[in-house]
């Protein structure tokens, strides 16, 4: 469930697709792992899990459904051929100029306009497509620090995108890429470390 956000009961259905981004990135091998979840499942499994799922969302600029959550399983679903998802509306914004439309998803922690390299970009460069969202290897790593025990799961608004920036700064891309084994090593680390007890879900020992 997203933070700070209280799902009401006006549900709608819509294509995923057609849904509309609040951040420009995603961990690329986070989705593939759900592609494989959701390819493991039968039929009606399907069926099933697409009656429960609910993608928080506002009704946005040109009356698009900007989603709060879930940007993993919505381009998983969109590249598994998914044709329908239930969108529960938290506010409608469509009346708001597009300015003024990202400053107040900024303000409510709705909206992460940073790109993959950690840099804060205008919101307006913001995808208008789950599909056009560019690859963070750094996200994807920090999933794999949390599966891994490395840290708590955090309510925390962009929680996993912090300790991305985290990882950024101490581990190099190609450390990532062609040690893995010993990347995660050095992660689990650096979670636990004293250097990142500002994170939301930080596991490790006070000094």
């Amino acid at each position: 469930m997203w933070p700070n956000v209280q799902l009401n009961h006006h549900l709608v259905g819509e294509q995923p697709a057609r849904l509309r981004p609040t951040q420009m990135t995603v961990g690329l091998a986070e989705v593939a792992i759900k592609r494989r979840e959701w390819a493991a499942l039968s039929h009606k499994k399907r069926h099933e899990a697409l009656q429960q799922l609910v993608f928080p969302a506002v009704l946005g600029i040109e009356r698009h459904y900007y989603i709060l959550d879930h940007h993993h399983l919505g381009l998983a679903l969109i590249e598994e051929r998914a044709k329908h998802v239930w969108i529960a509306v938290q506010d409608d914004l469509s009346w708001l100029s597009p300015e003024v439309f990202w400053r107040v998803m900024e303000f409510r922690a709705w909206a992460h306009p940073f790109d993959a390299r950690g840099q804060r970009r205008p919101a307006r460069e913001i995808p208008r497509q789950l599909a056009k969202l560019r690859d963070d290897p750094y996200r994807s790593f920090a999933n794999r620090v949390h599966v891994a025990g490395g840290y708590a799961k955090s309510a925390a608004p962009y929680a996993e995108f912090l300790w991305a920036d985290f990882f950024r700064e101490q581990l190099s891309a190609a450390a990532l890429q062609r040690r893995p084994v010993a990347a995660l090593r050095a992660g689990l680390k650096l979670a636990r470390s004293a250097a990142a007890r500002y994170l939301p879900g930080w596991a490790g020992r006070a000094s």
